[in-house]
């Protein structure tokens, strides 16, 4: 019976360190949220909402799903996943902010 070894990739493993910190930074990053949710900035405010969330998501996805030691075609297709995301929050608040344009609305 043959045996196929798997190839053997080089596997990065992250220090406990690196791993605390980043914990640390979406605490923050928690607070923030928090703290932002209590401070009137208009219209800011979903803007700073939306950095914050971003910010935090993008450390999950390059920390904790390992991403930043990935394959280059694993790096573009986030950066696709990325991309799409945007548009569609671009899209929306397109929507959002030229309701009232046609029909006179608020």
């Amino acid at each position: 019976m043959e045996h196929h070894a798997e190839p053997q990739g080089h596997h990065h493993v992250e220090s406990v360190r690196t791993y605390l910190l980043v914990f640390g930074a979406l605490l923050l990053g928690t607070a923030l949220t928090v703290g932002a949710a209590y401070i009137d900035l208009g219209v800011f405010n979903d803007i700073l909402a939306l950095v914050i969330a971003i910010t935090k998501a993008t450390l999950i996805v390059l920390f904790f799903m390992h991403v930043r030691h990935s394959d280059r075609l694993t790096k573009v297709m986030v950066i696709i996943g990325w991309l799409w995301l945007i548009m569609l929050i671009l899209g929306t608040m397109d929507d959002i902010l030229t309701r009232g344009w046609i029909f006179g609305g608020r």
